[in-house]
């Protein structure tokens, strides 16, 4: 567990702002306004259209808040107001989720396959063609992964449910809390499945946790150690869920001394707008987000390079990738990217540098990968896209 690490959750202007700081840098960033529908919530929708040349259907949660949901999904749908087919048809009256934020002209996505994340496990839908139901995180070691697997408890859930022990999972000392928590989730969403077919349509059958508290439960507990809010609502909202998980919470009371002056929130937010990021070394990243994709050049700026140009520039390019890594997490960057490293003569340093960013992006707890070096020299990196980046949710209104 990280001792410089904290979660910060304060008002800024006119947003709640949410940082997960370790020491001196950022390593993740949410900004919310508070909005009417949030991913995570539940509803019965309905089907508005359907556009087979997009393979989409769209569903309206109610006073024409439309939503996009993948037409392949109609096979595991929950169709309310008639006998399901394995199809979707207008008129439907069907169960589904948020799981992504509109983002600019694109609407929010919503989908059949329900699941309720927690701290340390997911409990979903179980699939039929999914013959084991309980899945465990690859990011914990071998033996721990056996350990969750051996479960009895967690075993009898997984034939209900789908069932995903969390990265989280593996800092606890004792299987008690995971397992109370899956079967809270478990028990939660055979609820909503039971009252769903008396509910009319566009009710929300369940609303997700805050932002800010599933801010917390998405943190890594490696990363922090404490979280600090100068908001009360917020500390009681959070006071039961951290106790729970053992994560000490403090109300931040100081009215000399801002939380958000303390640690310098403007200036850092600041800091994760701007284009150009410096590094250590001398050298600098030019970040430049587009319609298309994102775009990132590394230059050597400042340094000097000593006889052996090719180790110095593969030295620069290594610590441009984890700065790299960072921002993208931080600055929630998501889609296609890609970088501009310097020019490496040797194609087997070349290697090593891809190897280095794929290793580095599996830290990240949003799926993120680097696919390969292009035919010019450019490495492709993917994000999966969850959130608006954080200089869109500061500018959304």
């Amino acid at each position: 567990m990280s001792k410089d690490g904290k979660i910060l959750i304060l008002k800024l202007h006119d947003r709640r702002i949410s940082l997960l700081l370790n020491g001196n840098r950022v390593l993740s960033a949410r900004a919310q306004s508070g909005t009417a529908v949030t991913v995570g919530d539940i509803y019965i929708g309905k089907v508005q259209n359907i556009s087979r040349n997009i393979n989409a259907a769209f569903i309206d949660l109610g006073e024409k808040y439309l939503t996009f949901l993948p037409i392949t999904e109609a096979t595991s749908a929950y169709v309310l107001n008639r006998k399901p087919d394995g199809s979707l048809k207008i008129g439907d009256d069907v169960l589904v989720q948020v799981t992504k934020e509109p983002m600019k002209t694109k609407l929010a996505g919503v989908t059949t396959r329900l699941s309720l994340p927690g701290q340390y496990a997911v409990v979903g839908i179980k699939p039929n063609s999914l013959k084991d139901g309980l899945q465990v995180s690859s990011k914990l070691n071998a033996a721990q992964q056996a350990d969750f697997r051996e479960l009895e408890a967690l075993g009898q859930i997984s034939e209900r449910f789908r069932l995903i022990v969390r990265t989280n999972a593996g800092a606890l000392d004792c299987m008690e809390p995971l397992l109370a928590e899956a079967r809270e989730l478990a028990d939660t969403l055979a609820h909503i499945l039971e009252i769903a077919p008396s509910r009319t349509c566009y009710s929300c059958l369940y609303r997700n946790k805050p932002d800010y508290a599933a801010f917390v439960e998405n943190a890594y507990r490696s990363e922090y150690d404490e979280v600090i809010t100068d908001l009360p609502e917020v500390y009681d909202t959070l006071l039961e869920t951290c106790r729970r998980a053992d994560i000490p919470l403090r109300l931040y009371e100081d009215s000399l001394l801002p939380l958000y002056k303390l640690y310098s929130v403007e200036q850092r937010l600041q800091e994760l707008s701007d284009k150009k990021v410096w590094l250590k070394s001398g050298g600098y990243l030019v970040i430049e987000p587009t319609e298309a994709l994102i775009s990132i050049d590394v230059n050597t700026g400042k340094y000097e390079a000593g006889k052996d140009k090719e180790e110095t520039f593969y030295r620069i390019n290594r610590e441009a990738a984890e700065m790299i890594a960072l921002h993208l997490r931080a600055r929630n960057l998501s889609g296609m990217i890609l970088v501009d490293f310097i020019n490496l003569k040797s194609k087997e340093r070349e290697k090593e540098l891809l190897e280095y960013m794929r290793g580095l992006l599996k830290r990240d707890p949003i799926p993120a990968k680097a696919v390969d070096m292009t035919a010019l020299g450019l490495m492709e990196l993917t994000r999966k896209k969850v959130a608006p980046s954080l200089a869109e949710q500061l500018r959304s209104r």
